[in-house]
């Protein structure tokens, strides 16, 4: 009798152990709320990073950030990741809270690498291929014509015919800054490229001669021996083993 009069007073004060446990918790989340509420918590700054194509406040707009929202109620990071991550300038992001009242937003865009002709509009690439825009203004890359495009959706890889072509010709415009060259304009086809440095003056070749020549030098050199003379007009021939070499005949 003794042992079960122990064990009910056992188990009321476990039944009121638990009644202010929960209570506790309810106090504690109830606070919590309110805190999280003040207005020390509204947004009043965006921090961002990592762009140049998009200023911090087009940034800030894309992700649907408001000033004076709270930080905690308000903000959906992953939601605010998720409408940048739609502009195909942007390539990824980072959303954060920095308390109390700034949001940091660290982007990683797309860069524009060239641009391909269609018609009397352009379709604006990154090194990978991917349609950053589609404009009717002339862009100021890399104007690479010859090219069937089969599929074009902006957000998404250039199909094209020559796609193989295409990829190589990509892969030498990614290296065109490491070897101080720039060329204004490249002419695709099945066979070669023709990557014109001035209007009347270009390098002839496959994209893999090209790039193998920019890595060595060898087209450097001889571009450098031609603006010395100030020669604009003639024809760079690149093949092979290096083989690198200038005419003034142009085919």
């Amino acid at each position: 009798m003794a042992k079960e009069v122990i064990a009910r007073k056992k188990k009321k004060r476990r039944k009121k152990n638990y009644l202010l446990r929960l209570i506790l918790l309810i106090a504690i989340c109830t606070g919590l709320y309110f805190v999280m509420t003040l207005g020390v918590f509204d947004i009043r700054n965006t921090a961002v990073s990592g762009n140049s194509y998009y200023t911090d406040e087009q940034i800030a707009d894309k992700g649907g950030i408001k000033n004076g929202s709270n930080i905690f109620f308000d903000l959906k990071t992953r939601t605010v990741k998720q409408k940048l991550l739609k502009d195909p300038y942007i390539e990824n992001a980072r959303v954060h809270r920095k308390l109390p009242a700034t949001v940091s937003i660290k982007i990683e865009e797309r860069k524009e690498a060239a641009a391909v002709m269609y018609g009397t509009s352009y379709f604006v690439i990154d090194k990978e291929g991917i349609i950053l825009k589609k404009t009717d203004t002339e862009p100021k890359v890399t104007l690479l014509s010859g090219i069937v495009v089969k599929k074009a959706e902006v957000g998404k890889p250039l199909e094209a015919e020559e796609n193989y072509v295409l990829t190589d010709t990509l892969k030498m415009i990614g290296n065109m800054e490491d070897s101080g060259i720039y060329f204004k304009k490249i002419e695709i086809s099945s066979v070669m490229v023709k990557a014109y440095i001035y209007d009347q003056l270009y390098v002839r070749g496959t994209p893999e001669a090209m790039m193998e020549n920019m890595e060595n030098g060898n087209l450097q050199q001889v571009l450098y021996q031609q603006h010395q003379q100030g020669i604009e007009r003639g024809v760079i021939s690149v093949g092979a083993e290096g083989y690198c070499a200038f005419s003034a005949e142009i085919k």
